[in-house]
């Protein structure tokens, strides 16, 4: 009998060979995909600081978007211009003085990707256009499915995220009181609301 090292070995064939290790590197992109923390955003303001998380999986295009304003800084300085208690709570677009911030580009409506606009939610904000969407969101204080594609015009309102640190933050400024403001006829904080920096933590 042969000695156990020169045992013959089940001949796969190159064909065989070549699949085993494909499988094998998908195996690991996959892996390391979900081993790949969601990205977190988080905003510090003059009321406090909370923490999103963004779902590049379900909104790919509005997360990459996103994620290129905070890098440019573009949240810095901005207010919260537009505060509803029992609806939401939107910003991202003018600074202190309502001077609105220049944008990039629109980007396509990712409304139908199966989230939902639940308490504690963030979405993009845009205007009757469903491909207008660029820097301004809000974040919703209480459940909105009247926002859920395909309502309210047919199309829906894209969620992209969700707050995991700091919805007591969000329940703060919800609670402000508003009115006019800049050129608003109402529903703006009366003492503003700053975003003072928003940072990408991962």
């Amino acid at each position: 009998m042969k000695p156990f090292s020169q045992l013959d070995t089940p001949h796969f064939g190159r064909r065989a060979l070549l699949l085993a290790a494909a499988s094998l590197a998908t195996l690991g992109a996959a892996a390391a995909r979900a081993a790949t923390p969601a990205p977190r955003v988080r905003f510090s303001t003059n009321l406090g600081a909370f923490t999103v998380e963004l779902d590049p999986a379900k909104a790919p295009v509005t997360v990459e978007n996103f994620i290129a304003y905070v890098r440019a800084g573009h949240y810095d300085g901005t207010v919260f211009h537009r505060v509803i208690d029992g609806f939401m709570i939107q910003g991202g677009g003018y600074d202190a003085q309502y001077a609105q911030r220049p944008t990039r580009p629109p980007i396509q409506l990712e409304a139908n990707n199966g989230l939902k606009n639940q308490r504690g939610t963030i979405a993009m904000a845009r205007t009757a256009n469903p491909n207008s969407a660029t820097a301004q969101f809000f974040i919703n204080v209480v459940d909105n499915p009247n926002l859920d594609a395909p309502r309210p015009d047919g199309y829906g309102y894209a969620v992209f995220g969700r707050v995991v640190e700091g919805m007591d933050v969000i329940d703060r400024i919800r609670s402000v009181p508003t009115g006019p403001g800049g050129p608003f006829g109402r529903d703006v904080p009366r003492t503003p609301v700053v975003i003072q920096s928003a940072t990408l933590l991962n």
